[in-house]
């Protein structure tokens, strides 16, 4: 079974990255906006942190008390022309707010991709085709099941594959999971402990997790731990190092595109 480790792709990308900045005029500069004390955002945050750190992008943090605070600090940073990429870290305590406020961050500064007028794809989408691109899973005249339709992974990413022409099924909560078995591909992106059970996924299919929540302070995925046991599947993410590394990487790399066009 192939693992499909992002670590070692974003590694390459990463090196490329830190010479791009190298060779700009001024500092690339990104915001995060935060409004969650959750372990898997902290997480996120931290990695996101570190990673501009190495390759010489500065990463500003500011924690926002409420949705007020939030589209005030937005509307502040558009206008400001050392901040090159903002995103706004989800989920937000006011979920319903979450479209409006993403919407207001300007769309050469939306480096997620997550706003309907974003220059840039969707980075947690992107990760996904490159981790599959750069493994060569092969998704044509394959049965491709997306579980979840969220605004970060399974919305952008149904949009990308059924552009490329692949065959594609949204599942959304409370469809009946059992029928996986069904598909060649399953990438899951609920957020939902151990969602995917091993009887629901067929021999030889490929799995990607892009799923993350929190139990006691552990860091879990959608797929349950029955399915990495098994060797008769073509291709699993790891546990951890699968899509976060590599959506971590693209993000960047919109962070840089933006600072090009801004210098």
């Amino acid at each position: 079974m192939k693992v499909l480790d992002g670590k070692e792709l974003a590694g390459f990308i990463k090196e490329r990255q830190r010479h791009q900045v190298a060779g700009l005029s001024e500092k690339p500069h990104l915001l995060i906006i935060r409004n969650s004390d959750s372990p898997v955002i902290a997480k996120y945050v931290h990695l996101k942190m570190e990673y501009g750190d190495d390759i010489g992008i500065k990463v500003s943090l500011f924690d926002a008390k409420d949705s007020e605070e939030i589209r005030s600090k937005i509307l502040e940073a558009n206008g400001d022309k050392t901040i090159d990429g903002m995103i706004l870290q989800l989920p937000i305590a006011d979920k319903d707010k979450t479209d409006e406020l993403t919407d207001l961050i300007a769309s050469e500064k939306d480096v997620d991709g997550l706003s309907n007028h974003s220059v840039f794809d969707s980075a947690t989408a992107t990760a996904i085709n490159w981790l599959l691109a750069g493994h060569s899973i092969e998704l044509n005249n394959k049965k491709i099941a997306l579980v979840g339709h969220g605004k970060l992974v399974g919305a952008p990413l149904e949009k990308m594959f059924k552009n490329s022409g692949y065959d594609v099924t949204v599942f959304h909560r409370g469809d009946d999971l059992n029928v996986l078995s069904n598909y060649n591909v399953i990438i899951s992106a609920t957020g939902v402990p151990e969602l995917i059970k091993s009887e629901m996924v067929q021999s030889g299919a490929v799995v990607v997790d892009a799923g993350t929540a929190s139990e006691g302070g552990v860091i879990v995925g959608d797929v349950e731990e029955a399915i990495r046991h098994r060797t008769d599947l073509t291709a699993l993410t790891p546990k951890t190092g699968g899509v976060g590394p590599l959506t971590v990487t693209c993000l960047f790399d919109h962070v840089i595109q933006a600072a090009i066009k801004n210098q």
